[in-house]
Parts: C-alpha cells; sequence; structure tokens
C-alpha cells in the first residue's frame, strides 16, 4: 500500500480526518489517532491490544511491535504487506477510537 492509499482509505471512515505535514502524516477520528506515518515503508496503527495480537497472527509478514512500542496500543504495518489486512486494522483503530 502507498500513503495516498491509506488516506483514500482513512478517510473513506466518517469523520477521520488527515492531519500532520509531509514525512509524518497522520489520520484521526474524533481527535484520537487511527494511523499516523513511522519509518519508511511503515505506519502505526492504534489498535486495542487484543485487536493487536489477531492481527500479528493473522498477518506476520505484514505486522510487528518494534520495542519501543511494546507497552502502546499499537502495531507497526510494513506497508508491502497485506493490503486487506492493513486495511482491516486500520477499521479496527477507527472503531475503538472514534466517539459514540
Amino acid at each position: 500500500m502507498t500513503l495516498d492509499e491509506i488516506d483514500e482509505f482513512a478517510t473513506s471512515l466518517p469523520g477521520c480526518k488527515r492531519k500532520g505535514h509531509p514525512g509524518r502524516v497522520a489520520w484521526y477520528v474524533d481527535d484520537r489517532l487511527v494511523v499516523r506515518q513511522d519509518e519508511p515503508g511503515t505506519v502505526l496503527v492504534r489498535v486495542t491490544f487484543e485487536d493487536r495480537e489477531r492481527l500479528l497472527e493473522a498477518h506476520p509478514e505484514t505486522f510487528g511491535v518494534p520495542p519501543r512500542f511494546k507497552a502502546h496500543m499499537e502495531v507497526q504495518a510494513d506497508l508491502d504487506g497485506d493490503p486487506d489486512g492493513i486495511k482491516e486494522s486500520i477499521r479496527l483503530a477507527w472503531t475503538s477510537q472514534r466517539k459514540r
């Protein structure tokens, strides 16, 4: 996936907006982080610990948890990984972050 494809998908979710600047773009719903650009070729997705474990198990080639994020509710997605898995993670993040 590309950042443009992530933008297209994330902003298709109700209330999800792009913020930030080139090199550090992010998407938020209700001012809560959904996904943000990380190291080159990766994004960080804000998911629950439960969802993170499911994503890691279902898509080990796409998702990982760098040591610095082990205690955080985030998973790192490799943009060269499974696009459907990345979209699923963004949808999960959007669902958990939006105000009801």
